[in-house]
């Protein structure tokens, strides 16, 4: 997933949030306090994100119309009967908080080292000076399975190593089936997408955010889009409200739906469709009282591809936005900068239309 640094990351001291909650549970340290511009507002902009029935995709046009409405539109949405076992769904949950409600010294076996992202730890912290996010996160490389590091599978909980890989599997023949359904949606045939990425990577990060004493001065996560094709995330059953998306100038919550997944456009979908379809800036916030456990899955071209704008949706009203440029330089350069907002999507965009 991550490159190996070439020269030591100095990140300084990284409290662990659950700790915090543990033992100083009134304290917020100020490497997590944000600005006042960054910080989450109690009021925000209600609306319903588009919930998309995948049974209905399998029918005909008009739910893959609706599809590309959502994705055009809001670059979001939520889906439902997608044919996952709800029973694999609860025990992902359950690993997951299990490995989270390890004790400290047991999850630090599996550390997530300075500048890369797979383990236990905080990823996209790249100096002591730095802000950080009210969240613990454990993420892991999956497919191909040369990203894999076997050190950082965890032996406890038990069953956890099985449960993923049982969940990874049915969670990537949805990402397929999903691009599948987003190129019909384009006009586009529907294996047009799964042979551009060629051997998909694929990679699952768990996000726990414990209760936080002032969530009005902190982030769960920070604003950034995803640099995959699709990003699938669960929302825990029970879990606070915390996922927003920035729509129409607005921080816009994500309420969750039962037995729902969310979906995201990532970055390499917006230059792929020169920008018809556009990743989208979100967030976490936290809640006072109330924990919070997210599961989210990351699809993306395999590293060796060279991507740009589809000839099909390029022409004189809609110029090409974007250069082309290797996957797998795009990779080091979105994993080699903290998250922040679209920015670093500007490594792909031709600079002439970078105001689009």
């Amino acid at each position: 997933m991550a490159p190996v640094p070439i020269s030591p990351i100095k990140v300084g001291h990284i409290d662990d949030v659950q700790e915090l909650r543990k033992h100083r549970p009134t304290v917020i340290p100020e490497r997590f306090v944000r600005d006042i511009t960054e910080r989450p507002v109690t009021a925000c902009f209600t609306r319903d994100v588009p919930v998309i029935d995948f049974s209905e995709l399998m029918k005909g046009e008009k739910e893959i119309s609706r599809l590309g409405d959502a994705c055009e539109k809001w670059g979001f949405f939520q889906v439902v009967n997608h044919g996952i076992d709800l029973d694999l769904l609860e025990r992902i949950e359950k690993v997951g908080m299990e490995f989270f409600m390890l004790p400290l010294d047991e999850k630090r076996k599996y550390a997530m080292a300075p500048g890369t992202v797979q383990g236990y730890g905080q990823a996209f912290v790249f100096s002591e000076e730095q802000k950080l996010d009210w969240c613990n996160m454990f993420a892991l490389g999956l497919e191909p399975r040369f990203i894999r590091n076997p050190k950082l599978w965890p032996k406890r909980p038990d069953h956890f190593s099985e449960t993923v890989e049982a969940y990874s599997a049915e969670i990537r023949k949805l990402c397929e089936n999903l691009l599948k359904y987003i190129a019909m949606s384009l006009g586009l045939k529907g294996s047009v997408f799964e042979e551009m990425l060629e051997s998909a990577v694929q990679a699952v990060r768990m996000n726990y955010y414990p209760p936080c004493p002032r969530p009005d001065l902190v982030l769960g996560l920070s604003p950034h889009s995803d640099g995959s094709a699709i990003t699938i995330l669960q929302q825990g059953k029970g879990s606070s409200v915390g996922l927003q998306i920035f729509k129409d100038d607005k921080w816009v919550p994500v309420l969750p739906l039962p037995n729902a997944l969310v979906i995201n456009i990532g970055d390499t979908l917006e230059v792929l469709t020169n920008g018809r379809y556009k990743s989208v800036e979100h967030r976490a916030v936290t809640h006072r009282t109330k924990d919070r456990l997210s599961i989210v899955t990351f699809y993306a071209p395999s590293y060796e591809v060279e991507l740009g704008p589809m000839p099909e949706l390029v022409d004189e009203d809609n110029p090409c936005r974007y250069k082309r440029y290797n996957h797998g330089e795009y990779n080091k350069h979105y994993l080699a900068n903290k998250l922040e907002g679209k920015k670093r999507l500007e490594f792909a965009k031709i600079q002439s239309n970078s105001s689009d």
